[in-house]
């Protein structure tokens, strides 16, 4: 950055048809990006550059399969060329989500796949993935919105581009910490995962099942493990190590996941007292409680807390836009 000028805040937004990309812009937009999807290749850089001095700019684009002239080399070259300018902080997220959820999304809404509008969405599907393959392994941020409701992500993108992420973390790294369950498959984001199973499982006690691991009795109950100290001390060694060494090989954003068996209780509670430890030791940190999420229970919590009424008027389906 040079003199008094604010960086200029570029979120470039990609990924699968069907995945929420439409989503992600309009939250971002509710946040006060410039949004503009599906704009010219070769009108980025432009719309970077049109700022005035002192303004504080912030674009979201949308790119994707149907942007004239689309080609995923030439998006990574502009994003290259952006990232050398000192006055500009620019992200690609990327939207993914599973084979079988998109086609069953597109049945749904019965829309044409736009590689397909005459054939198999499947083979659409396939197709998209092959074009914006290195999109995918060059994203900041791979966002699976497979069993995502809207609402839920929503909240993941406030949490990473919201007013109390405008400031840099310390040392340009920002935690993303989630929980999960096993059986519903790994977080393709994930840097990092461990495996909580191991512990004893508050959901073989009655009165302890249908709650989750952000009460106390269940983290009370967790932590009597004998085997939970030494666990969670060497959890914490671990990164107390290693994120110091992601800031110093120049990563922004790191992704840790604790698993269980239901995603309710063992993990949750541990990506709670995590959240507090790495926070109390100066980390930028974001939680995110999958399976809670997608039941609907975090939403509510959330809205509990914030004297929120709109729960139920929020929209149930998953994210399933372009």
């Amino acid at each position: 950055m040079t003199g008094s000028v604010p960086p200029v805040r570029l979120v470039l937004v990609t990924g699968l048809s069907g995945a929420g990309k439409a989503s992600i812009l309009r939250s971002l937009e509710d946040l006060g990006y410039e949004a503009i999807d599906n704009p010219p290749l070769s009108l980025i850089e432009d719309m970077v550059s049109r700022s005035e001095p002192g303004q504080q700019v912030r674009l979201a684009l949308g790119v994707d399969t149907r942007s004239r002239g689309f080609d995923a080399d030439a998006v990574l070259a502009a994003l290259t060329k952006l990232r050398a300018n000192p006055n500009v902080r620019a992200e690609l997220v990327f939207a993914w989500a599973d084979d079988t959820i998109l086609l069953r999304r597109f049945t749904e809404t019965r829309r044409r796949h736009p590689l397909a509008p005459n054939g198999r969405v499947s083979d659409g599907i396939a197709a998209e993935q092959a074009m914006t393959g290195n999109l995918h392994a060059a994203a900041d941020w791979v966002v699976d919105t497979s069993g995502l409701p809207i609402p839920a992500l929503r909240t993941l993108i406030e949490r990473r581009y919201g007013p109390d992420a405008s400031e840099e973390p310390q040392g340009g790294l920002s935690v993303t910490l989630v929980s999960f369950a096993f059986p519903a498959g790994l977080p393709r984001e994930a840097d990092m995962v461990f495996d909580a199973r191991f512990l004893r499982n508050p959901h073989y006690v009655a009165e302890l099942k249908p709650r989750t691991g952000r009460d106390p009795e269940v983290g009370a109950y967790v932590e009597d493990d004998p085997d939970f100290p030494a666990f969670y001390a060497k959890l914490v060694d671990l990164l107390t190590l290693l994120l110091p060494r992601f800031v110093q090989e120049g990563k922004k954003y790191a992704t840790i996941a604790v698993g269980c068996s239901g995603g309710r209780h063992r993990s949750v509670h541990i990506i709670e007292r995590l959240a507090v430890t790495l926070t109390e030791a100066g980390w930028r940190v974001a939680v995110t409680h999958r399976e809670l999420a997608r039941e609907g229970v975090l939403a509510q919590a959330v809205a509990a807390r914030s004297g929120a009424v709109a729960v139920k008027s929020e929209p149930t389906n998953q994210a399933q836009e372009a």
